[in-house]
């Protein structure tokens, strides 16, 4: 009887630990300002210069970027860091305005 409620316990406590835990989803949609195939060719290398992105697409159309990424090795956060020094603003974090003023003329967006 004691093995099976110890059993039931660990159970619960692991179930619960799992739901517990934010973790971060190896695709991610992230909102990304931008106007040309310039900027298209500035944001995908920034993200992909973060070590543990595996892939990412910008869309001039629906200014999103969608990016793979190993969660044990980076976060969408880091990604976004990166993306705005190059200048972009992203959902979460605005480029300073001394990387959005190095922006080509063609490139600059509203801010």
């Amino acid at each position: 009887m004691k093995k099976i409620f110890f059993s039931l316990g660990i159970t619960l406590l692991t179930t619960a630990s799992l739901f517990a835990q934010e973790k971060e989803q190896p695709k991610q949609v992230i909102d990304v300002k931008g106007q040309c195939e310039m900027c298209k060719k500035r944001i995908e290398k920034a993200a992909l210069e973060v070590k543990g992105v595996r892939s990412v697409d910008w869309s001039i159309a629906d200014k999103q970027m969608t990016v793979y990424l190993n969660p044990k090795k980076t976060t969408g956060k880091e990604v976004q860091e990166a993306v705005a020094k190059a200048g972009h603003d992203t959902e979460a974090i605005k480029a300073t305005d001394t990387a959005y003023n190095g922006l080509h003329s063609c490139c600059k967006y509203e801010r």
